[in-house]
């Protein structure tokens, strides 16, 4: 059997369209939504592999809606189910490229594609997260990200980005795996970040570790 070419229409065509009707897809969920506080470093949630979402029904709509709309309010552009202390792989974006191109969408179930070495062109920009407030520092990721799962509906889809959206969808996912970028850091940069967030403020309703 000879070896069929692959277009660059048919590599298109095989990630999900999310740079559509942005605002208004946005809109919609976050008013239906109720926005919940996020749950920060330290919280059991955060450091543990979430559960599969294994029913796409209303409920798991509500807490998409309900995602959408803690995500507004916290100023975020990514939000794990597991920051508002559900325990289900989902994650929302509403997420800027590097190209200033607005991303907004759901992944449920995400899987990380690892990608070749010759895409591996690493990164070292900030990174912050709504569950680690008020704190930032520098982490090395690959500026280019494919990530695997399902819609709401729980059809196949694969999303992809480059820049800072490639660093939201590697982010979000992690979180869903029980990881907060702090792990990620050497000893002494995750002592300065947690340093930060003692002495910030969060401008957003969090969860405290009682």
């Amino acid at each position: 059997m000879s070896q069929q070419g692959t277009t660059k229409q048919q590599v298109d065509d095989e990630f999900v369209v999310d740079t559509e009707d942005c605002e208004e897809r946005e809109r919609a969920y976050r008013e239906r939504g109720t926005a919940r506080p996020i749950t920060v470093v330290g919280n059991p949630v955060l450091h543990k592999e979430c559960k599969d979402v294994t029913e796409f029904d209303e409920k798991l709509a509500a807490l998409i809606d309900d995602m959408f709309a803690s995500q507004r309010a916290a100023e975020g552009v990514g939000l794990a189910a597991n920051q508002i202390g559900v325990d289900l792989k989902v994650f929302v974006y509403d997420c800027m490229d590097d190209e200033g191109v607005r991303h907004v969408g759901v992944v449920c179930n995400p899987v990380l594609e690892e990608l070749p070495a010759d895409r591996r062109v690493l990164d070292d920009s900030n990174e912050g997260c709504l569950s680690v407030p008020t704190a930032y520092c520098e982490l090395a990721r690959p500026d280019y990200a494919v990530v695997r799962g399902q819609d709401a509906e729980g059809k196949p889809i694969a999303v992809r980005g480059t820049g800072y959206f490639a660093r939201c969808l590697q982010h979000e996912t992690d979180h869903l795996y029980g990881y907060l970028y702090i792990d990620r850091l050497s000893k002494r940069d995750r002592k300065d970040v947690l340093r930060q967030m003692a002495e910030g403020t969060a401008r957003y309703e969090t969860v405290p570790n009682d």
